[in-house]
């Protein structure tokens, strides 16, 4: 092959340097990032000599090559257009950036708060039962138990910016201490709590007077967007100051200017500004409720969400008391805030049921059951905004529950109750308020259901069948298109969990998702048919590539290398063609052993990001080829 001449190609196919952006490659794919994949003649560059595939998947143009040969190609494609080599993740970071503003800003987000949800899933879970229990026996509220439960169930919740300001620097590539810094900062006891502002008149609030500008001190408990703008300009000014201060000094100086910089201007601009926007807000809510009747309520009850994604939706309360203290003494606003968050739950479940992807379930159906009972954080940030259907769909269903609850003139004798939980302050409304959420529930998970589809946006369904046909190495062409997209169990024995591997490394995914096997007979034979992309030296691991640019580690043990070989014996060869079944290894269980190792044989596909459908679908007693985990 003439990597040189294959090189040239792809560069002038692809629009030459003027449409380059980024280019990188893993073991047996080019990976390019173009200004406009419009202007590339792809059947041009699949017949290009030595590309075996084309597709384009995240905003990556991604070139199957082969292993072996992938890297000389690359390293003439550099030669020829005069890039400098990039990782993995410069391409992807490249490629994010190649993509709109909406899109940029809203994966911003879940890439903030997908981090933080198992402690607000945990929270929310715990908040509500313990509501629930609180309201059910009164005795209960004022128990010891009920008092450390509650504080153990609202701590995250109590300290989310500080949460968020952690997790948004992480993003946003700031250190992660000045960041908490910032977090604290925005909640610190010196501070009148966020919460308790809604009861204060304007003139009760104290101000700090610096220069003749003046900073309300008010805390920021419950808001989100504030925090992530306070942390992006945080890390701007972060990294500008880390260009221009003299390293010497660097240490100290950075840090110092930053917090103090980014204090003054979130206490002074980024919050206040925030709270005007909160004030309009308010007041429109309070008029559409009182004036607006079941069209006012049927707008908020679509409209709620977006308030919680703003984070300023805890205020509502003021209107709320409000409706509590006047004549008749019920909170007609509660039913339209529990149908808009149990239909945001009815949206993140139906995702959960009909998702393939058990990273997507894994988070979906619990969140769904947190929104359940009142706190929809989970189910609104980790899964209805970031697919934007179901939070589009869990409005419509907030709205038409929301209608009802006006047409029903529901109200409750308490605030800050929702979802199953609120059958205890509506006792008097109990089959009108079960029909709001029956309803809302409804709409919200049928319009989810039958209209969201798990696919992503860059990738259409004609790539997807580009994906399901190209292959890194030989295989049965008689296969089924299920078959390619599955590996088959390499090792005979008892698969489990990826989790439940007896490594950190492994167990945490940092490799790649897929199981470990616990051996039964030391043998490895390939997964599927492919090619035999990395050997180790000391005999104990083996890289696969195999079908739709599938990149498979097979670890025979647990720090196995240590044996440097002995009782490991290999029967292939780098870049040698394999056929499924084929015997690959052949190793000694009772040597591990002996030797103080565990024999658990992790099989993990290390590029699973790639691939939103990914999901293992045997564990248990497993004989060799028998399908373990498929993308699709």
């Amino acid at each position: 092959m003439d990597y040189a001449k294959c090189a040239k190609e792809i560069f002038e196919t692809v629009g030459g340097r003027s449409n380059l952006v980024s280019a990188a490659h893993c073991a047996t794919r080019l990976r390019l990032v173009t200004v406009d994949n419009g202007k590339i003649d792809m059947k041009k560059l699949e017949n290009v000599d030595g590309v075996k595939g084309v597709f384009s998947n995240n905003g990556q143009l991604q070139l199957i090559i082969g292993t072996g040969t992938v890297n000389k190609v690359y390293d003439e494609f550099l030669k020829v257009s005069g890039m400098t080599a990039a990782t993995k993740e410069d391409v992807k970071a490249a490629a994010a950036a190649g993509q709109p503003l909406p899109k940029r800003m809203i994966k911003a987000l879940g890439d903030v708060f997908v981090p933080i949800l198992p402690a607000i899933v945990a929270s929310g879970l715990m908040m509500g039962l313990v509501e629930a229990l609180g309201k059910a026996i009164p005795s209960f509220a004022g128990s010891d138990w009920y008092g450390i439960l509650d504080l153990m169930a609202n701590t995250a919740f109590t300290f989310l910016p500080v949460l968020i300001a952690v997790s948004a620097t992480r993003v946003f590539g700031g250190n992660i201490f000045l960041g908490a810094v910032i977090g604290m900062i925005m909640i610190h006891p010196s501070l009148i709590n966020a919460w308790s502002v809604g009861s204060m008149d304007a003139s009760e609030i104290p101000v700090w007077h610096l220069l003749g500008f003046p900073i309300r001190q008010v805390g920021y408990q419950g808001h989100v967007i504030p925090v992530v703008i306070a942390i992006w300009l945080m890390c701007k000014i972060e990294k500008w100051l880390h260009k221009h201060v003299p390293e010497m000094i660097d240490l100290f100086v950075t840090p110092l200017c930053t917090v103090l910089a980014t204090a003054f201007i979130t206490l002074g601009l980024i919050g206040p500004v925030f709270s005007i926007a909160e004030n309009y807000v308010l007041d429109f809510a309070a008029w559409i409720i009182t004036v607006g009747h079941g069209v006012g309520a049927m707008i908020m009850g679509a409209l709620y969400p977006l308030t919680v994604v703003c984070g300023i939706h805890h205020m509502y309360n003021i209107i709320e008391a409000g409706m509590l203290s006047a004549e008749g003494g019920l909170n007609i606003w509660m039913p339209i805030a529990s149908a808009a968050n149990f239909a945001q739950g009815a949206a993140c479940l139906a995702v959960g049921l009909k998702a393939r992807s058990l990273k997507t379930k894994s988070v979906a159906i619990p969140s769904s059951l947190s929104a359940a009972l009142g706190i929809t954080e989970p189910a609104i940030f980790g899964v209805n905004l970031r697919f934007t259907r179901p939070l589009a769909c869990g409005m419509a269903g907030g709205a038409v529950g929301a209608l009802l609850g006006s047409i029903f003139h529901i109200g409750a004798t308490s605030y800050g109750v929702t979802g199953i939980p609120g059958f205890l302050t509506t006792l008097d409304y109990t089959l009108q308020y079960a029909i709001v959420l029956i309803v809302a529930f409804a709409v919200s998970f049928a319009l989810t259901w039958f209209t969201w589809k798990e696919e992503t946006d860059e990738t259409s369904s004609k790539e997807s069948e580009e994906i399901q046909t190209q292959k890194d190495a030989a295989s049965d062409p008689s296969a089924s298109a299920v078959e390619e997209k599955a590996l088959f169990a390499p090792v005979k024995g008892n698969v489990i969990s990826r989790e439940e591997i007896p490594d950190a490394t492994f167990a945490s995914g940092v490799l790649g998702d897929g199981v470990g096997i616990e051996p039964e007979e030391g043998v490895v034979v390939a997964p599927f048919d492919g090619e035999i992309s990395t050997i180790a030296e000391t005999r104990h691991a083996v890289g696969v590539s195999g079908p739709c640019g599938m990149e498979v580690l097979i670890h025979v043990g647990i720090d196995t290398v240590a044996m440097k070989g002995d009782g490991f014996e290999v029967f292939v060869s780098d870049g040698e063609k394999v056929k499924a079944g084929q015997k690959l290894l052949a190793f000694d269980i009772s040597k591990i052993k002996e030797a103080g190792y565990s024999a658990t044989t992790a099989v993990l596909l290390t590029n699973s990001e790639e691939y939103p459908d990914f999901q293992i679908v045997k564990t248990g007693q497993t004989n060799t080829m028998e399908k373990i985990f498929q993308i699709g």
